[in-house]
């Protein structure tokens, strides 16, 4: 089982990844105002909340201790960053303060996952 979970939690990793990676290349088209969401963060916004979700449900599995609060923060946190990038997923230009909130709101994320014990 220890293995399984090892497995998801690099699949979880390379879902942050592809969303922090994909808001890092735009930061400078971000600063032109042509900043837009590619499909990369999309994938890896899906990417973190399947693997998030199995993580959960195998942890509980394996009787390991899951902080129901923490992973809810995070859940939040996530749903607002998929509604974001999916609703302006179209769009040829997103505004500097919804890119940077998906920016942001993905770093309180990754922060909120290593810091919180």
């Amino acid at each position: 089982m220890d293995v399984l979970i090892h497995l998801f939690v690099g699949l979880h990793i390379i879902g942050i990844a592809a969303l922090l990676g994909g808001f890092l290349t735009q930061m400078k088209a971000m600063g032109q105002g042509t900043a837009r969401f590619v499909p990369g963060m999309l994938h890896g916004a899906f990417t973190m909340l399947a693997t998030g979700v199995i993580l959960v449900g195998l942890n509980e599995a394996d009787d390991h201790h899951v902080n129901t609060i923490k992973i809810g923060v995070k859940l939040a946190l996530l749903i607002v960053i998929l509604g974001l990038v999916y609703v302006k997923r179209d769009d040829e230009r997103v505004e500097k303060g919804a890119f940077g909130l998906v920016g942001l709101l993905t770093m309180v994320n990754i922060f909120i996952a290593v810091l919180w014990t």
